[in-house]
């Protein structure tokens, strides 16, 4: 299966619905990149696309990015330096062995909104929504380089 394939049989309105519902709860963020290109060193290229995408400019410091790369099957998730702090190792091992079944087994979609869920109850616990909350980044998944 090629890369267009694989991008395909994600569920593009269910993963960004699972952004939405996650970022209702916190003052954080969350953001999906879908790389077209092998990512051997996946967290690199994520830590490159979360500084592209401008989440380390967030209020509170508190977005997270999930990063896939099909074609080398591969992803990364990176959060900025309060989500850092506040979560600890253990969860970013957590989060990476249960998306890592889901993508061995070819549900991506599953994968990513596990992860989002995941990802979005932290965030909740650690940076509850705020009255003055407003979204900062997109809720869209990005495909790097856009599939058209």
């Amino acid at each position: 299966m090629n890369t267009r394939e694989l991008i395909s049989q994600i569920d593009r309105d269910r993963v960004e619905a699972a952004i939405h519902d996650a970022e209702l709860k916190t003052s954080g963020e969350i953001c999906v990149v879908v790389h077209d290109q092998a990512a051997p060193d996946a967290l690199a290229v994520a830590q490159a696309e979360f500084i592209r995408l401008g989440m380390e400019k967030t209020r509170q410091r508190n977005a997270v990015l999930i990063f896939v790369a099909p074609l080398s099957q591969t992803f990364a998730v990176v959060g900025d330096e309060a989500v850092h702090r506040k979560c600890g190792e253990a969860f970013w091992r957590e989060l990476a062995e249960v998306m890592t079944g889901h993508f061995k087994h070819g549900r991506f979609t599953a994968g990513l909104v596990h992860g989002i869920d995941h990802a979005g109850r932290l965030l909740a616990r650690e940076f509850p929504r705020q009255p003055d909350d407003t979204n900062e980044l997109p809720d869209g998944v990005v495909y790097r380089p856009p599939v058209i």
